[in-house]
């Protein structure tokens, strides 16, 4: 064993020193080659400067390197310039080059292929910047929406979801939804520059009194004026929109979650039949809401109804005359929102906008809102909403807007109405026609509850349900069709045939509407005083304004007064005696029994009671024969309107010739019309029905100019003779109508 050791260490040290010996030959080799390159090298630098000199080596100077000489600024600008018109010269071009400036011919190959050399490595360097630049963009995509897809949500139980549990769709909506994070981060950003102030890229109040006319494509008019009043007698009005702030940074990523849930549900709640929607025994378009089935269908949504509160929710179709992409407009700007439904939208404001959308138009936008929905009298409270409005393109043609509330952000204050999903999804058809499904579903405290006479209209769901939107929405389309007509035909005698004419004539009775609409309801922007002495359903109720530096108003105080009442007529009767000018003096005061007469007219939609006229009182008063009376008369299946103002006929003759209608003063008066609950009967395919054979609740509101000084009081003398006028004027249409019927 020993012998048999020795023997294998010595066969051991046999290895190690041979191959010990082997390295040693190999790096000697090794360092022969590095040595010969070396030489190599050196000699051909010796050579390419031997070239590149121009001078000749002394034959008694025994130096084996030659001086350097560098090439003069002449010679290099004009290879350069050579360079730039050819950067591969052949051998004549470089016996040329060489001959012109005196240089070697092989010194001018040399610099050509320099200078190739060089330029491809700075191409090289510029690429690999780029690649590199591109690359970094891709890996910060690629850590998003691996974090977006690691974030999500099982739709079901709410729990974390696998890559392979979710659809494409939500896939593609967790992605938008991360890209939404980044434009808010990016609009925090610029926020945050200025000094603590929260960005309200709309900071200005926005009913439709207040709105300013859209520089987009509907170019309707919208009336401007300030309202310092809602104070008669030292009164003040409580403002809760304007206590609502802009969200917080830490709030908006639950507003984005909450908007793309809002948007999923109300694609759902349009596309769903029954039994979560069932038919409404009232209406035989409209549906009702399936409560019960509504909570199993999306057990999350906003949380439970609260304690005390009522649900609301109806749903309609129409196919209206209106591009898609308008409607879109329309919508997501709050000006012509506020304008386009102002009998329902009392006041507007965008509080932030959190994206403006993607490829020029509104897919993807988020804003942040509040507003204010009445109804067209002072006796039914308003009701104020905190909400985020989303839009977004679902295929080809097909668009969405959804409502959802955010009282839950601000649990300090107490809301008495929330909205869950509600909004529209709108189709493009044939010829600028657009169908148009429309949802509203919210929660409501009634307390304080409305008068006991528009208990049964509130709670059909037609004050403030989907049929009433849509039935706004169909209206107003007709009216800007009309707008746009050019084949009028110009046989009827006082049709205005002028497209300027008609237009400016359109927009003051739309300022006209619009301001008779925010002066009749229970808008908490201003106070109503009940006129002492009143007593009965149908008090008086009356507030002041004061009027200052606006051409569209007369400067001075003025006196608002309204009331509603109920007469058992058919709203349809009603509208048509009120707003036939053959049957005027049988109500209206103000003409002494003098005789009106159409002088003008232009028609507004496909119902005869849609029109715009152009009055004139055959008075003997020979005050009242320079004066005017515009009047535009509206109706739809949920309600009517006849609103009307004097005019200057000096005036008038500048709208007439296309003038600047905004600077024509107007104090609009009128009368509401709405049905006093559902129809049993569904509406006839030549008019609208409104309410059957049922009554009418009619609101009566009028302005008049009790002082041309905006700083004079209010005398009492002056609120006595406003109660007397309206009063008169109320027993005056309940005995023509109820003669009638």
């Amino acid at each position: 064993m020993y012998h048999q050791a020795n023997m294998l260490e010595a066969h051991h040290q046999l290895l190690e020193m041979a191959t010990k010996t082997e390295s040693d030959d190999h790096m000697g080799k090794m360092r022969l080659e590095l040595d010969e390159f070396e030489s190599s090298r050196s000699a051909a630098t010796e050579n390419l400067e031997a070239l590149s000199g121009d001078e000749q080596q002394d034959p008694n100077h025994k130096s084996k390197r030659k001086r350097y000489h560098r090439h003069t600024q002449h010679q290099i600008q004009e290879m350069e310039a050579f360079f730039k018109e050819c950067p591969h010269p052949d051998d004549k071009q470089r016996k040329e080059l060489s001959r012109r400036l005196n240089l070697e011919l092989l010194q001018v190959k040399f610099w050509f292929q320099n200078k190739r050399t060089q330029m491809k490595a700075h191409h090289e360097r510029s690429e690999n910047q780029q690649l590199r630049t591109e690359n970094e963009r891709l890996r910060a995509d690629n850590i998003r929406f691996k974090e977006a897809l690691s974030n999500a949500t099982c739709p079901n139980c709410g729990g974390p979801a696998a890559l392979g549990e979710m659809s494409f769709d939500e896939q593609h909506l967790r992605i938008e939804n991360a890209r939404l994070r980044e434009e808010i981060d990016r609009i925090s950003a610029i926020a945050a520059k200025y000094v603590g102030k929260p960005m309200i890229p709309y900071p200005n109040l926005s009913p439709p009194h207040h709105g300013l006319p859209s520089s987009r494509s509907l170019d309707l008019g919208v009336e401007q004026f300030g309202i310092a009043g809602g104070d008669i007698f030292g009164g003040t009005a409580s403002d809760l929109l304007r206590s609502v702030a802009a969200p917080t940074e830490a709030d908006k990523p639950m507003i984005i979650e909450l908007a793309v849930a809002a948007m999923e549900e109300l694609i759902r709640m349009t596309q769903a039949g029954e039994p979560l929607w069932l038919p409404s025994v009232e209406y035989n378009s409209t549906e009702i809401l399936n409560e019960e089935e509504y909570f199993n269908t999306f057990p999350r949504g906003i949380g439970p109804t609260p304690l005390g509160f009522k649900s609301e929710a109806s749903r309609d179709s129409a196919i209206v005359i209106m591009n898609h992409m308008n409607l879109v407009e329309i919508l997501m700007d709050v000006n012509q929102w506020s304008s386009v439904f102002s009998s329902i939208v009392s006041r507007a404001m965008t509080l932030e906008v959190l994206s403006t959308g993607v490829a020029g138009n509104y897919n993807g936008a988020l804003q942040v809102m509040t507003a204010e929905f009445q109804v067209p009298s002072p006796l039914v409270p308003t009701r104020e909403n905190y909400f985020v409005r989303y839009c977004k393109q679902h295929g080809d043609g097909t668009w969405a807007v959804v409502d959802v509330s955010l009282d839950n952000l601000h649990q300090t204050s107490i809301p008495r109405c929330r909205r869950r999903p509600s909004g529209c999804v709108m189709q493009e058809l044939q010829n600028g026609y657009s169908k148009v499904m429309w949802v509203e579903h919210v929660e409501v405290d009634d307390r304080p509850a409305a008068h006991n006479m528009y208990h049964t209209l509130v709670n059909s769901g037609l004050a403030f349900g989907a049929k009433r939107w849509l039935a706004t929405l169909e209206r107003q389309c007709e009216r800007l069709a009309s707008l746009m007509a050019s084949n009028i035909p110009s046989s009827d005698a006082g049709v205005i045939t002028s497209p300027e004419g008609r237009k400016s004539m359109l927009k003051l009775a739309e300022r006209m509407v619009m301001s008779f609409s925010s002066g009749v309801g229970a808008s908490t922007a201003h106070t109503w005083t009940v006129v002492s002495g009143s007593t009965g359903a149908d008090d008086v109720r009356v507030m002041t304004r004061k009027s200052m530096d606006d051409p569209g108003r007369p400067p001075g105080i003025v006196l608002s007064a309204a009331t509603s009442f109920w007469i058992p007529v058919p709203p349809k009767r009603v509208f048509d005696f009120l707003r036939n000018e053959n049957s005027r003096s049988e109500w209206d005061i103000l003409s002494n029994g003098g005789l009106v007469q159409e002088m003008a007219h232009i028609a507004n939609g496909h119902d005869p009671g849609n029109c715009v006229s152009l009055l004139r009182v055959n008075s003997g008063n020979s005050s009242q024969s320079n004066m005017l009376i515009l009047q535009e008369s509206c109706t739809d299946s949920t309600g009517s309107y006849v609103v009307y103002a004097p005019v200057d006929i000096v005036a008038m003759n500048v709208v007439l010739s296309g003038g600047d209608p905004d600077y024509v003063a107007l104090l609009p008066s009128g009368f509401a019309i709405l049905p006093d609950g559902p129809s049993s009967s569904s509406s006839s395919s030549s008019s609208h029905s409104h309410g059957g054979g049922g009554g009418s609740l009619l609101t009566v509101a009028f302005q008049i100019l009790v002082d041309s000084l905006p700083t004079a009081k209010l005398s009492l003398g002056s609120i006595a003779t406003v109660n007397n006028l309206i009063k008169c004027t109320v027993e005056r249409i309940k005995a023509a109508v109820l003669m009638e019927n």
